[in-house]
């Protein structure tokens, strides 16, 4: 049958659209701005803008046709490469394919922007562009296919990811944490002052994120309809019982409850639910975005000082983590009078294993790619600017340009 236009559907999707872009620019690039030393203020901003118009780019030559386009189980075909045939009249569901197209460009955009967050203050522009533009077509449209498009073996498993635990924050996670691993450490790690140059900046970011996140998971329904609104309802809670989780377990620890510590929890309670938000109850988002806040706290604390690492800001600790116990817990959770699928508490076990067979599966391709992408990019150009650059600051010795 064919499909017909909803104006509703379609005003929802393009008003989402624009809030998953806002979560680029200027959310992501001020949340991440803010925590910098101030000589990387302006690097940090301009990865964020310069990714969104290199992953435009790839998404429309390639990344849009292999990742939503039939082909097979592990990658789309070549049917939209460039957009070819995508007229004023093509549909996707209910409304124009041109604008499903653009709000899955949203999604990756702000997936390898994540990424930035686990090498900030010591990687290449140069290196950064060309890594985000083979990373687009080598690990993101395969595992977006494989989850939300055509055939894609996930889907077929019966993986439930409404919004981006495995395709966004999962994927990104791991892909930070391997290049933070192959980048290095900052110079003078552990000795050096790392605090935060501006703090205002990263709560107007963060909040901008929350505002945006509303976009990301509520126009995952494609639909303005109950779906949407559940998936906004949950959203808003888990971010906020997130937020509160970690204030209290960061607050026991240290005598002291943070501006930085509540903005990241929230965040990290807005990855957690992201995968579960069209399949579980406003309970069931209470639960998971306090579980996730403490667990987010233990990946950006304690984690990364055990294993030593520089995830400078916690791309793994809060998105790695936080996506990987939000696409578990979606088996647990699911309701399926909300979804349509059962979880664990509602006698479905093996969703659990469905779930964690989709993260497992994501992991061992996301960090295998990108260490090859990132293998070759040292090998050939360089991934790590040179120790002065570094040290005077990445936005006079790249960018030729200061913070007054």
């Amino acid at each position: 049958m064919e499909s017909t236009l909803n104006g509703a559907d379609t005003a929802w999707i393009l008003t989402a659209t624009a809030l998953v872009l806002l979560m680029t620019l200027p959310g992501l690039a001020l949340f991440y701005g803010g925590m910098v030393r101030k000589k990387n203020v302006l690097s940090t901003l301009m990865q964020s803008f310069a990714i969104c118009c290199v992953a435009t780019i790839v998404w429309m030559v390639l990344g849009y046709s292999l990742s939503f386009t039939e082909g097979n189980a592990f990658i789309g075909g070549l049917d939209r490469a460039f957009l070819s045939g995508l007229t004023v009249d093509a549909m996707h569901g209910t409304i124009p394919e041109s604008l499903f197209m653009t709000f899955q460009l949203t999604f990756a955009v702000i997936t390898p922007a994540l990424i930035t967050g686990a090498f900030a203050d010591r990687m290449k522009f140069s290196a950064l562009i060309v890594f985000t533009a083979l990373w687009v077509v080598a690990v993101y449209a395969p595992v977006c296919h494989w989850v939300w498009g055509p055939g894609g073996f996930l889907a077929d498993d019966g993986v439930l990811d409404f919004a981006g635990g495995t395709v966004v924050h999962v994927n990104a996670g791991i892909a930070g944490l391997v290049a933070a691993i192959v980048v290095g450490p900052r110079q003078g790690l552990g000795r050096s002052n790392f605090a935060p140059h501006n703090l205002v900046l990263t709560v107007i970011g963060g909040s901008l994120l929350w505002v945006g996140w509303f976009g990301f998971n509520g126009g995952s329904a494609l639909a303005a309809n109950g779906a949407a609104a559940m998936a906004v309802t949950v959203t808003h809670i888990g971010a906020a019982a997130a937020g509160v989780s970690w204030m209290g377990v960061e607050w026991l620890r240290t005598g002291k409850p943070s501006v930085l510590g509540i903005v990241t929890g929230a965040v990290g309670g807005l990855v957690v639910v992201t995968p579960a938000a069209g399949f579980i109850t406003p309970g069931a988002a209470l639960a998971m975005g306090l579980l996730g806040g403490v667990v987010c706290y233990w990946g950006a604390t304690w984690l990364k000082h055990r294993f030593k690492y520089d995830d400078s800001l916690d791309c793994f600790g809060v998105h790695g983590i936080g996506g990987l116990v939000g696409a578990v817990l979606t088996g647990v959770f699911a309701s399926e009078a909300v979804g349509g699928t059962a979880g664990a508490l509602e006698g479905n076990l093996g969703q659990v294993w469905t779930q964690s067979w989709g993260v497992l599966v994501t992991v061992a391709y996301s960090g295998a790619a990108s260490l090859a992408l990132l293998l070759v990019l040292d090998r050939t150009m360089g991934l790590r600017v040179d120790d002065e650059t570094e040290r005077d600051g990445l936005d006079l010795g790249l960018h030729g340009e200061l913070v007054p």
